[in-house]
C-alpha cells in the first residue's frame, strides 16, 4: 500500500468516484477482460526539479497535468479538441505520503469515463486505446440534458440529451499568464456563439453555451474552453 516502486502500466480497476478524487490509490488491479472503470496508461517518475516538492505542491499537479493530458490524447487516438469534448478523461495519483516520505517520486494516469460530477464512472472496454481515433462513437462523446450546461453533469451523447460539445477554443500559450477571468469569459463567449453557428450550418436562431476554467486550472496547464450547442442529435 506505501510502494515506493512505480505502479504498473496497462492494467485496469474498478475505482469509484470518492476512489478518484484521492491524491493515492491502492485499489486492486483486475483483468482487463473483466468489468472495470479505469486503465492505467502512463507511469513514469516525477523531475529531478521536483525531488523536494511538497507532497501537494502546485507544481507537482502541474506537471501531471501536461504529463497525463499529453499522453492520453496518444493513448485515445484524438486531437486535444476530441478529446476535451469526449467523456473521457484522465485522474491521476501519487505515492502515499509514507511512500512520499521515502523518497518515492513516481506518478500514474488513469483513463476514466466520467468526472466528479457524474453520477458514476462508465465500464470501460477492454482496453481504451484508440477509442478516439478517426470519427469517435457517440458512446465516448460528450453530451448533457438539462436547461442548461453549467452545473450538468456529462452524459454519453448515446443518452437523451439537450446539449452536445462541438468545439473548443485555445485561450493561451503554455508561458503565458491567466488573462483573468472576465477576459476568458468574453473571449470564450464570443467564439463560441461563432463556432457554434457555424457548426449547425447558421440557422435563424440557436442556442449555444460554453465551458470555461478560471485560474487554478490554468495555473495546472488548460487553456482551452469548450463550446455546446443545443442539439437532441
Amino acid at each position: 500500500m506505501d510502494a515506493v516502486d512505480a505502479p504498473e502500466q496497462g492494467v485496469c480497476r474498478q475505482l469509484t468516484l470518492p476512489d478518484i478524487a484521492r491524491a493515492f490509490d491502492a485499489t486492486a488491479t483486475v483483468p482487463c477482460s473483466q468489468e472495470h472503470t479505469a486503465e492505467t496508461y502512463a507511469v513514469g517518475e516525477l523531475p529531478d526539479s521536483l525531488a523536494d516538492a511538497a507532497y501537494d505542491a502546485p507544481e507537482v499537479g502541474a506537471f501531471a497535468f501536461e504529463a497525463c493530458t499529453t499522453e492520453l490524447e496518444k493513448f485515445l487516438g484524438g486531437d486535444v479538441s476530441v478529446t476535451m469534448r469526449s467523456i473521457l478523461t484522465w485522474v491521476w495519483f501519487r505515492p502515499s505520503q509514507k511512500a512520499w516520505d521515502s523518497g518515492a517520486r513516481w506518478y500514474r494516469c488513469d483513463a476514466v469515463g466520467g468526472g466528479e460530477q457524474s453520477a458514476t464512472l462508465l465500464t470501460l472496454p477492454d482496453t481504451a486505446r484508440g477509442l478516439l481515433e478517426g470519427r469517435p462513437e457517440d458512446a465516448w462523446m460528450a453530451c448533457v440534458k438539462g436547461p442548461s450546461v453549467s452545473g450538468s453533469a456529462t452524459i454519453p451523447c448515446t443518452k437523451a440529451h439537450d446539449w452536445r460539445a462541438v468545439t473548443t477554443i485555445k485561450l493561451g500559450e503554455p508561458a503565458e499568464a491567466y488573462p483573468g477571468d472576465a477576459q476568458v469569459e468574453t473571449t470564450t463567449r464570443d467564439f463560441c456563439s461563432d463556432s457554434v453557428g457555424a457548426w449547425l450550418n447558421y440557422p435563424v436562431d440557436f442556442d449555444y453555451g460554453y465551458t470555461w476554467f478560471h485560474e487554478p486550472e490554468w495555473d495546472a496547464g488548460n487553456r482551452r474552453s469548450i463550446c455546446w450547442a443545443k442539439t437532441r442529435d
